[in-house]
């Protein structure tokens, strides 16, 4: 669709002028109106429109991604840990990337948990066992010994 001079309504005009302004998240363009009558320079601005991403929840709510509340999780799963905070943020950034890569950017809740908890067991054991304990909810202590039982089984092998 033509850009119309905003003085004529013409849709015919050329750009004198591109530049990057806030911090690359706009391109600011000079245009000139092509109109014989007009001539008259405007300015416009082009920007990516921002999509966010949305958390489908186990109840199917919809939530908007908030990777602060993500990293509050992962810092209280290892607290007195000696995970260092680097990596808990690479985990969002993978968290953040996997949401960027579904084409309408809506991301399971469980997608983002089994994730974590991926991740966390290579790190930690304890943390991934406290994150593990809150993300899955057990609904009594034979299911969280359960678990712990796999996660030494597997520190066996």
């Amino acid at each position: 669709m033509p850009m119309k001079c905003p003085f004529c309504g013409h849709t015919k005009d050329k750009v004198v002028d591109s530049r990057e302004s806030r911090e690359g998240q706009a391109i600011r363009r000079r245009r000139e109106c092509l109109s014989e009558e007009c001539g008259r320079r405007f300015t416009t601005y082009e920007r990516v429109e921002d999509v966010p991403i949305m958390v489908i929840k186990k109840d199917g709510r919809r939530e908007r991604f908030d990777r602060k509340k993500l990293l509050d999780g992962l810092l209280k799963a290892c607290e007195k840990r000696t995970v260092p905070l680097q990596q808990l943020e690479a985990i969002c950034d993978e968290v953040e990337g996997m949401a960027h890569d579904i084409a309408d950017r809506e991301i399971p809740n469980e997608v983002i948990g089994e994730h974590v908890i991926e991740r966390l067991r290579e790190l930690d054991d304890v943390a991934y066992v406290r994150f593990a304990s809150v993300y899955k909810q057990f609904k009594d202590i034979n299911e969280f010994m359960s678990e712990l039982k796999g996660l030494l089984d597997e520190s066996a092998q």
